[in-house]
């Protein structure tokens, strides 16, 4: 063995490295090493005799003893053999099993700082605990739309697990900052110059996307929930407050997320508890919606009775949009109240606006086709992006007051109303601005222009005349529609710019995915060397010339630039010639763009050809 450890590795010698460094290999990896190690061995051998002195260590030498016959004594002292043995501070401690591990005994268990004792008291015994996750009841509320994929509050009302994942439903939720971390931005930069963040979409767009697609395949386990209700399973609640809603006809009402078995979408479930349908002419109301399309209005695509809940429910299926809040809990909510006593926060007349624009332009879709909302309040519209809001909870009073028969353009009148006290709630931070409009209309005009102000009275006042309708508060704000119109133009130019970056990807990511089918394939029609003739071998060379190039002083090259710059004139198939060198250095091809853009096809038309011939 110690004689392998100075002879130096071959691997170090032909490959200038071991890989089996530090992993066992009994050999030198350091020249320089062995040259000080023979040196060593030599000057030892020159040094050390027979004759030479014996060794005194140097503690030795303050505490020297003196023999019988007066001489100074080398040796260890007598008095040592008494000394206590020696244990190192890691095992001062006392142990309680000296056969165990060298575990410290003193160590308390890990416990959470979320995990109160009051959790341990209610817990039966034997009762298993996952330290990793924590009760929801300690569950932080969200603070934005850009926030984790909505938590869910109180699993125990709801008859569930009493412990939820501390993060989302996951154990291990996606770090997102790590997808594409954003580097440096150069800004010296010529016109034809381009970063690598101007290849790919803004990375606070990509982390919202994502948060939304975590928010959509969410699953919480072990709760008491049905397996199927109709065609729809694996159901997640959405909301967690369970209370009476007098905007629904004094029903309680429940949301879920579930996902159909017929297409594999996602829908929102909308649960209306212990409703008994008397007249089945109310559930057909719900026709007319389903072939309403606004984008401000949340689609409707079924109504049916069931009795999965061990209950007589009504169920609404409509369309999901993750991570949206509602406007009574983005601008309404606990936080934003004890804010504004302190430090009034005022929603913006141009977001004030955008909100009206798009509801009157959902109530013009609704009142054209003969019907009504009925349901616009901050608790039932959706919050789906950034000032982008949609109708929700339609239909339903159509089939739970069926019976009632109200006239239609009475209800219309009633959504301009409701429209005007929405506006006023959100401008004066007034849950329910109709109990006292007087005051909170007063705290409205302090902070928005008159225009804003003439607008909600107008839709205010609409009961006390019937000749008001929705076409005339359009043509009232037309300039208003015209801003919005324009911002949404804007906002397509933006969107398609920034999907305008993703274009190339997929384009060169389908070439890619056909080099890397062509190239090394290790058998095919049962010749070995198939990916090694004709064209597919060049093919292979000119992988080599993209990404395993090397400089003069032999490193790897890693240039996107010069990846991309390959595979546009690769897709393009330019005429431009480069020279392809195999590894041996031994045949070297001098091949266009064109050629090798015909070999891939040629090549991938061949291996489709016959997968399609097997299927």
């Amino acid at each position: 063995m110690e004689d392998s450890r100075r002879k130096l590795c071959r691997n170090v010698t032909i490959y200038g490295s071991c890989k089996f460094e530090g992993k066992g290999c009994a050999f030198a990896h350091d020249p320089k090493k062995i040259v000080n190690a023979v040196s060593a061995v030599d000057n030892m051998k020159k040094t050390f005799n027979v004759d030479s002195p014996s060794f005194t260590p140097s503690f030795l030498s303050a505490t020297e003893n003196v023999n019988a016959n007066g001489k100074k004594s080398t040796g260890i002292s007598p008095k040592a053999a008494n000394a206590a043995p020696f244990l190192p501070k890691s095992a001062a401690v006392s142990r309680a099993d000296t056969s165990t591990p060298d575990w410290p005994v003193d160590v308390q268990e890990f416990i959470p700082q979320s995990y109160s004792s009051s959790h341990m008291a209610n817990g039966s015994e034997g009762s298993s605990y996952d330290h990793f996750q924590t009760s929801s009841s300690h569950i932080p509320a969200q603070s934005s739309l850009n926030s984790q994929p909505p938590l869910y509050q109180d699993a125990l009302s709801m008859g569930g697990a009493g412990f939820f994942p501390s993060q989302s439903g996951f154990q291990q939720p996606a770090q997102y900052h790590q997808y594409a971390p954003v580097g440096p931005h150069n800004q010296n930069l010529q016109g034809y110059q381009r970063n690598v963040h101007d290849l790919f979409i803004p990375n606070d767009f990509r982390e919202e996307i994502q948060k939304k697609a975590a928010a959509t395949l969410q699953t919480i386990p072990n709760l008491h929930l049905p397996a199927h209700v109709d065609s729809y399973h694996s159901l997640v609640p959405l909301d967690t407050n369970q209370k009476s809603s007098t905007i629904l006809g004094g029903y309680s009402s429940w949301i879920y997320k579930a996902q159909s078995s017929t297409n594999g979408k996602f829908f929102a479930l909308r649960r209306i508890e212990g409703f008994r349908l008397t007249n089945e002419k109310a559930i057909r109301t719900v026709q007319n919606w389903k072939t309403l399309i606004n984008s401000s209005v949340v689609g409707i695509h079924d109504a049916f009775t069931t009795r999965n809940f061990n209950d007589s429910s009504l169920l609404f299926v409509c369309n999901y949009y993750p991570m949206a809040k509602t406007l009574a809990e983005y601008h309404l909510g606990q936080s934003k109240l004890v804010r504004s006593r302190n430090n009034p926060e005022q929603v913006s007349e141009a977001v004030l606006w955008a909100y009206m624009t798009q509801i009157a332009s959902a109530l013009k879709a609704i009142h054209s086709r003969g019907l009504a909302a009925r349901v616009i309040s901050p608790s039932k519209i959706l919050l789906t992006g950034k000032n982008r809001i949609r109708l929700n909870a339609c239909a339903i009073l159509d089939v739970v007051q069926y019976d009632a028969q109200v006239p239609v353009p009475q209800l219309q009148r009633q959504d301009l109303v409701n429209l005007g006290l929405l506006i006023l709630s959100l401008g004066s931070n007034t849950p329910d601005a109709s109990q006292n409009f007087a005051k909170a209309m007063d705290q409205f005009k302090r902070h928005y222009g008159k225009e804003l102000q003439a607008a909600v009275v107008w839709l205010y006042s609409a009961m006390q005349n019937q000749e008001k309708t929705i076409d005339q508060f359009l043509s009232n704000i037309s300039t208003q529609m015209v801003t919005a119109f324009d911002g949404a133009l804007q906002l397509d130019d933006q969107l398609n710019s920034e999907f305008g970056r993703e274009v190339e990807n997929a384009r060169l990511f389908r070439l890619m995915a056909k080099l890397g089918f062509i190239n090394e394939r290790p058998e095919y029609e049962h010749d070995r060397q198939w990916s090694e003739n004709g064209e597919r071998y060049y093919l292979k060379l000119f992988r080599d010339y993209i990404f395993h190039q090397v400089d003069a002083q032999e490193n790897p090259v890693v240039d996107l630039g010069h990846v991309l710059s390959c595979l546009n004139k690769l897709d393009a198939g330019s005429d431009e010639r480069l020279t392809l060198v195999s590894r041996d250095n031994q045949s070297c091809f001098v091949v266009s763009y064109r050629e090798l853009k015909k070999g891939i096809e040629s090549a991938f038309q061949e291996l489709s050809k016959n997968a399609r011939r097997s299927h």
